[in-house]
């Protein structure tokens, strides 16, 4: 479904990616697994066109994508879950999920898509009235993930999901993915809860310094020596 070819990128002068190529199959989980500050953020804004690339080809099955804007790359099915949630604080539950789907593919089946929204994160549906800002921070971490499947993605992109939750929640986020991904619905998550990644997914690459230094199947990444020292303290 996505094809990465030898992609720079980065901020202005700066170049934070380095040479990435990585694919992921429709169907999957996959996982970008690094320390902060490794480039993750960066490879998922540049495939989701907030970043031009420097360098490199971004492929969604047989488009080229890396020249179109955010919301045509969106309108592919091809959705982010942002880092720190970035809800819209003063708007109701219900107002931050339409906003999902506000692109003509989703507007379509928007009453489809809030009723598997609601089924898969009922305290959503409980509190369609409250205000986002007064919800905890677990609670806002789903109404991320429900206000991007309302964009009817093909392709799930989450940015660090367990980022400030208490291992409880971290827990109850990833049932949540692998039960989005039992609707046909392909993950590329980006973590670094490295252990919890790569339990929930097929694969891994592992980000350092904005190169890909490692790639290969879950349990041959959460096996290797490097990976044990650096990211599982063991």
């Amino acid at each position: 479904m996505l094809r990465i070819k030898e992609l720079d990128s980065g901020y202005g002068d700066i170049t934070v990616l380095k040479n990435i190529s990585l694919n992921v199959d429709e169907g999957e989980i996959v996982s970008i697994v690094g320390a902060n500050g490794s480039g993750k953020t960066t490879l998922l804004n540049t495939i989701s066109g907030i970043l031009s690339p420097k360098k490199g080809e971004i492929w969604v099955e047989d488009q080229r994508i890396d020249n179109l804007p955010p919301h045509k790359i969106t309108e592919l099915g091809i959705v982010q879950v942002p880092e720190g949630r970035r809800i819209f604080p003063l708007m109701t539950v219900y107002e931050n999920l339409m906003i999902g789907a506000s692109l003509p593919r989703a507007k379509a089946k928007a009453k489809q898509n809030l009723e598997y929204v609601f089924d898969l994160l009922p305290r959503l549906a409980e509190r369609q009235n409250q205000i986002g800002r007064t919800m905890s921070g677990g609670e806002q971490q789903m109404l991320a993930i429900g206000r991007a499947l309302m964009a009817e993605p093909r392709l799930l992109m989450l940015d660090e999901p367990s980022m400030g939750l208490s291992p409880l929640l971290v827990s109850t986020v990833f049932e949540v993915i692998a039960k989005i991904v039992e609707q046909k619905i392909t993950v590329l998550i980006v973590e670094q809860n490295v252990k919890k990644a790569l339990g929930l997914s097929k694969r891994g690459y592992v980000l350092e310094n904005g190169f890909i230094s490692m790639e290969g199947s879950s349990d041959q990444l959460l096996n290797n020596p490097h990976i044990k020292k650096a990211y599982l303290g063991m």
